[in-house]
């Protein structure tokens, strides 16, 4: 069974290296095998920790484990035997040997091969809940669409079918060599499969985000595009940490005093302005940073408040649903918490283009409404609803 997988991110500086490996400290305070690893090109996570991490999981203390993935490592372990097969591919159809050794460089080859071992490490390991300290949260929400990015890449260039494949390939090359071309499309089919696999990693019940933000106004703007662009890849965000909150100077008149109570009445009111995301967890701004796994459980006591770290996790429901409406009519509800954000939608073919804040994603429509056209859209307390008719040009075929 794999283990819980909680991701944290959030804009570059706000803490969340530190409430990750908090996190993670506390869960295996309470009895939990956890593991803590980074994605993060920051290197960070070992700082927090106080001690120096490797690829390799590293055992901090009793229950709890530590790794920092080295995606250039994985590179050149992996990536080597695949990329020697679509060179065969490429030089096959005719592309030159140094372009076939360009093309085969492709972007975010090292962020998915990170991704790729934090999903081995959660289905290998003995462990109860791996925690992840991803990189900033641009370079998250790239990291984590990238499995169905390659896929449909991959699919693309090269079709799930391996007769088709397999016929593509031994045309190019001849009968002679359709032992070597077989061995590429067994590599390229391995591929899809582990894309697959990861995406449903991503998408499953057991995975969630808890995204980490400061109580500023742009710090609180980007958490809400962050919150509608994982929705819209189907990933579940369990909660939101403000993070580095000043404290309450009580009745103390000093200016000290005063400089505080204005800044906590700023924050204050960021906070109340996410009160739609639902309970925004807080942490106060302390004057020593917390390094080491003593100081890191006094920054989850304050975050957690005794509670489990994996409280108030519960699954959503699912992102898209479809209901009847009326006699010939159906309507499409995306959980989308689109907020103040542009909003675009588009048929495309047989899915359905939603573009949120210049983010798109295509939504595959279930079959009963492929033969339906988009009628009208709106924004209501579920999300998106969009409403389709039966197309009477192809409702009876």
């Amino acid at each position: 069974m794999s283990a819980r997988l909680l991701l944290f991110t959030g804009k570059g500086g706000v803490g969340k290296t530190t409430l990750a490996a908090a996190t993670a400290t506390a869960l295996a305070a309470g009895g939990r095998k956890a593991l803590v690893v980074s994605t993060d090109p920051a290197h960070s996570l070992g700082d927090a920790l106080g001690v120096p991490l490797s690829g390799q999981v590293t055992e901090i203390e009793g229950g709890l484990h530590a790794a920092q993935v080295d995606p250039r490592a994985l590179v050149d372990d992996a990536w080597r035997d695949l990329r020697g097969h679509l060179r065969t591919v490429l030089a096959g159809a005719g592309v030159d040997e140094l372009d076939a050794e360009e093309l085969t460089v492709l972007p975010g080859v090292e962020e998915l091969l990170a991704l790729s071992e934090v999903q081995r490490l959660t289905r290998n390991g003995p462990w109860d809940v791996v925690v992840v300290d991803c990189g900033p949260t641009a370079e998250t929400l790239r990291l984590l669409a990238l499995p169905e990015a390659f896929a449909s890449y991959l699919e693309r260039l090269f079709p799930t079918h391996r007769r088709v494949v397999r016929g593509l390939l031994a045309g190019v090359a001849g009968s002679g060599t359709v032992e070597k071309w077989d061995a590429t499309a067994d590599a390229l089919g391995r591929l899809a499969e582990e894309l697959e696999q990861l995406r449903g990693l991503l998408t499953s019940s057991t995975t969630s985000v808890r995204l980490v933000l400061t109580p500023e106004r742009v710090v609180a703007a980007e958490t809400r595009r962050t919150v509608t662009a994982l929705a819209l890849q189907g990933i579940r965000v369990d909660g939101v940490v403000a993070n580095r909150v000043v404290p309450d100077p009580g009745a103390d008149r000093g200016p000290a005093a005063e400089w505080l109570r204005t800044r906590r009445a700023e924050q204050d009111a960021v906070l109340a302005e996410l009160g739609d995301l639902g309970a925004v967890r807080t942490v106060e701004h302390r004057a020593a940073e917390p390094v080491g796994t003593a100081a890191l459980l006094d920054v989850a006591e304050s975050l957690y408040q005794g509670r489990d770290p994996l409280d108030g996790a519960a699954d959503d429901g699912p992102l898209l649903h479809v209901e009847r409406t009326g006699e010939l009519e159906y309507t499409l509800r995306l959980a989308l918490p689109v907020g103040d954000s542009s909003l675009d939608l588009a048929r495309v073919g047989d899915d359905l283009a939603v573009t949120v804040d210049g983010r798109r994603r295509l939504v595959a429509l279930p079959s009963l409404l492929k033969r339906c056209l988009v009628t009208g859209a709106e924004l209501d307390d579920t999300g998106l609803a969009v409403r389709f008719a039966p197309d009477p040009d192809l409702w009876m075929r």
